[in-house]
């Protein structure tokens, strides 16, 4: 039975697609069988794994409206265990599409239950926003993983998402739980890090990974070049931390 993980946070630039891109990848070197769902429609996880989005003619707006097949808008990377429904601009459309269809919540979910068992992990990248886009991946999901990044600001907004979890919990996905809270963008020669990483524990009483990902320039410019760090360059820190997440989390799954 495969897993559903949706990764999301309301604010941008905390490390969203770029968690989604590289833990992907980095499940898919641990041969774990991996689909991403690029559910943003800005297509950052698309692009980030050398999938040019304006050149598509399936993607997961045309999968959740029922006008294309899952079968049609699989895209199956290098690696054999490696697969992603892309996104582009087209799905900022699908918002106010839905609105109109019954069950419109549960449209990616619809879509995503013939092939669970295919996969270990289905990795699902959320909009920076709580609407109907991020209602369908977490009703689709069975945990979250929500990355701060370690700034001053690293609790702003972050109440609220919990709050909007837990009502998606109480009336669209009771089996819906936090996979952990991820810090990114680490920097361990700055007090300031340190200090929000202690802020946020103190402040939160939900699981916290153990790994942390770091300020990394190669794992900054990876998506730049349509690639994950692991194809990028896996010997740097951002690689190696993307994997010790990776393990961190089948670790929990497999023992």
């Amino acid at each position: 039975m495969g897993k559903t993980i949706a990764v999301t946070n309301q604010k941008g630039g905390v490390g969203k697609s770029t968690t989604a891109i590289n833990l992907s990848a980095a499940l898919a070197e641990l041969k774990k069988k991996v689909l991403t769902v690029d559910m943003d429609p800005q297509g950052n996880t698309t692009s980030g794994l050398g999938v040019e989005k304006n050149e598509l003619e399936n993607t997961v707006y045309e999968l959740m409206l029922g006008e294309a097949e899952i079968g049609d808008c699989l895209i199956n990377r290098k690696e054999k265990f490696h697969d992603i429904i892309p996104s582009n601009v087209n799905l900022a459309g699908a918002e106010v599409e839905l609105l109109s269809l019954e069950n419109r919540e549960f449209k990616l979910k619809e879509a995503l239950d013939p092939v669970k068992d295919s996969y270990d992990y289905i990795i699902i990248d959320c909009p920076p926003s709580l609407n109907m886009l991020t209602l369908n991946a977490l009703s689709a999901a069975d945990s979250i993983i929500v990355p701060i990044q370690c700034e001053y600001y690293a609790l702003e907004g972050l109440a609220q998402l919990l709050y909007t979890i837990n009502l998606v919990k109480e009336r669209l996905n009771p089996e819906l739980e936090i996979e952990g809270v991820l810090f990114t963008m680490y920097d361990s020669r700055t007090n300031l890090s340190a200090q929000v990483v202690e802020n946020v524990k103190a402040n939160l009483n939900e699981r916290i990974f153990k790994t942390m990902i770091p300020r990394n320039v190669r794992l900054a410019e990876a998506p730049s070049f349509g690639l994950p760090i692991f194809e990028y360059d896996k010997s740097s820190q951002g690689a190696k931390c993307y994997k010790k997440l990776a393990r961190e989390i089948s670790w929990k799954r497999w023992i």
